[in-house]
């Protein structure tokens, strides 16, 4: 068969993103809009409802398909009624999209002096959320024969020298795993790792003027920071099938900060 640029596209596809409907201008944003600008029917989900709803109208309003659903991802029962709320619209989901993390709230204790408690819930949200969401989603997917799972890591993560470092290298693992264990049921699962962002958690976390951005001015191959948007493509190329041969990948999208081979 030969390639054909169709391929990138996803109509009649139900895709879940979570973290979606935060800060104005975030990536859960972007990979919403983008995954409904190639045809999916979008689950816009996330903490906050209210913000879940304005990326929600502004699919509608560009004439595509889309709900917004409140979602604790650290909570079971409410992972499983956004997986309910998507089936109930759609008929099932084909897409995943573990975006929902804890990053520009994180303080910034060392591993030793953390108390645990914080530890935990870094994890609870980073980590086990993700997992929570595949394990109320992937047997939709079965239903429908197939589907994929894109969990958003880092650049931060390659090495680890934080705790929300920590928390994305663990998702990693997560992906392989998740990867080898689905992959014969057609499901893939594959990892985004960005860069620095222009996203509104991207500056308040690392503002131009903050050492962190200064070291990357000095190391970056490219540009040390990339909008949200520049992230949708590798988003777009994991979800469709133009992706199908690929599982158990970290794709960095990063200007070239984590050169790896």
């Amino acid at each position: 068969m030969s390639f054909l640029l169709d391929q990138f596209r996803i109509p009649g596809k139900v895709a879940v993103v979570t973290g979606a409907g935060g800060r104005g201008n975030s990536i859960g944003r972007a990979y919403a809009l983008g995954l409904a600008s190639a045809g999916a029917s979008v689950v816009v989900a996330d903490l906050n409802a209210a913000g879940a709803q304005r990326v929600c109208d502004e699919i509608l309003s560009s004439g595509g398909k889309a709900i917004a659903v409140g979602v604790d991802i650290t909570q079971p029962d409410s992972v499983a009624n956004m997986a309910k709320a998507a089936a109930d619209a759609f008929g099932g989901v084909d897409i995943l999209v573990n975006n929902a993390a804890l990053m520009a709230e994180l303080a910034h204790a060392t591993a030793i002096d953390i108390p645990l408690e914080e530890w935990n819930r870094i994890m609870n949200v980073n980590l086990t959320g993700a997992l929570n969401c595949a394990k109320a989603i992937v047997p939709l997917m079965r239903q429908r024969g197939g589907g994929k799972i894109v969990n958003q890591v880092s650049g931060g993560a390659f090495p680890a020298i934080s705790i929300y470092g920590i928390s994305k290298l663990a998702l990693v693992g997560l992906t392989t795993t998740l990867a080898r264990q689905l992959g014969r049921e057609k499901i893939n699962v594959n990892a985004i790792a960005p860069g620095n962002t222009t996203s509104d958690a991207g500056r308040m976390l690392t503002p131009d003027e903050s050492p962190f951005i200064k070291f990357l001015e000095a190391s970056v191959a490219m540009r040390v920071r990339g909008a949200p948007d520049e992230l949708v493509g590798a988003l777009l190329l994991l979800c469709s099938p133009a992706g199908d041969w690929i599982t158990g990948q970290v794709l960095h999208v990063d200007g070239g900060w984590v050169l790896r081979p």
